[in-house]
């Protein structure tokens, strides 16, 4: 859905209270900046890591 779509769906009413409503909210903080960083770069959690050289990974051992 383009901008443009959504404006039309919502209305200027709505928008304009979504607006006002996102000015009354305080500035996050640094620590919550930096969980929601990693969340967004990282949503199903841990970064997988390589197995090291000449191990065969379970999946591939099953396959």
């Amino acid at each position: 859905m383009t901008r443009e779509e959504r404006h039309a769906l919502l209305g200027e009413e709505v928008l304009a209270e979504i607006r006002e409503r996102v000015a009354q909210a305080p500035e996050p903080t640094d620590e919550l900046v930096e969980k929601l960083r990693r969340i967004m770069t990282r949503p199903a959690g841990l970064v997988p890591q390589a197995a090291p050289a000449g191990e065969t990974p379970p999946a591939a051992q099953a396959a």
